[in-house]
């Protein structure tokens, strides 16, 4: 497990202060939202991707990783594990340095196609519980 804690300390202060947070709507009830509040308080640029687009915690959405006009540093994943490979695929694409599945996101496939690309990737964890865990500020 030391890797991937090391892996998780290196996306959470190297990989860079953009994430796309896929599924992230203003649905407060969600673990999206409260999990990019914790981002933002821990300096990270937090943007929407869902369909809707909404405009969450001051950031303005879109509807996909592709229409982000800048570029994602680290691509948060809060889909069905089923549709996570896809999102992972589509990170690659953009030109993040990391993919984030949160908890009870799991696709091996996907683990491997992305790390071969060269990101970094963790799954079935959460930035909330980790930033603490690791005494990050």
């Amino acid at each position: 497990m030391t890797g991937e804690t090391d892996t998780i300390e290196k996306i959470l202060t190297e990989s860079g202060d953009t994430w796309a947070v896929v599924g992230l709507s203003n649905n407060q009830a969600r673990a999206a939202y409260g999990v990019a509040a914790v981002l933002q308080r821990f300096g990270k640029r937090v943007v929407p991707v869902h369909p809707h687009a909404e405009t969450v915690h001051g950031e303005r959405g879109y509807a996909s990783l592709a229409e982000i006009p800048f570029p994602v540093d680290v691509v948060d994943v809060f889909v069905n594990s089923r549709l996570a490979g896809a999102v992972a695929d589509e990170a690659v694409a953009k030109g993040a340095k990391a993919v984030w599945f949160q908890l009870g996101v799991v696709d091996e496939a996907a683990y491997e196609r992305t790390t071969a690309a060269g990101l970094e990737m963790v799954m079935d964890r959460c930035p909330a519980i980790e930033i603490p865990r690791l005494g990050l500020r």
